[in-house]
């Protein structure tokens, strides 16, 4: 399943949004998330940290998750952090 996300991924708004985008996929059996950055050109600390919980929240239900057209911001902030 493709999600595909808009604005910027920050606290208290964009962290919200793809908390909420995350679960319907899994709830629906789906184990094979890819998110779309194409429409995101920001994402700050909890941004990235709900990145990563919904990684790991997902590779332990035994699915994988993708990231597909980050901008150079967000690749290099992936890269810094050793994502």
């Amino acid at each position: 399943m493709i999600l595909d996300l808009k604005g910027k991924i920050t606290l208290g708004e964009g962290d919200e949004l793809l908390k909420g985008q995350d679960q319907q996929p899994r709830q629906q059996g789906h184990k094979k998330i890819v998110l779309n950055l194409a429409g995101v050109p920001y994402i700050d600390s909890a941004g990235l940290g709900e990145v990563v919980r919904t990684y790991t929240t997902v590779s332990r239900q035994g699915g994988s998750l993708k990231l597909l057209n980050l901008t150079k911001r967000i690749t290099d902030l992936l890269s810094i952090t050793s994502f």
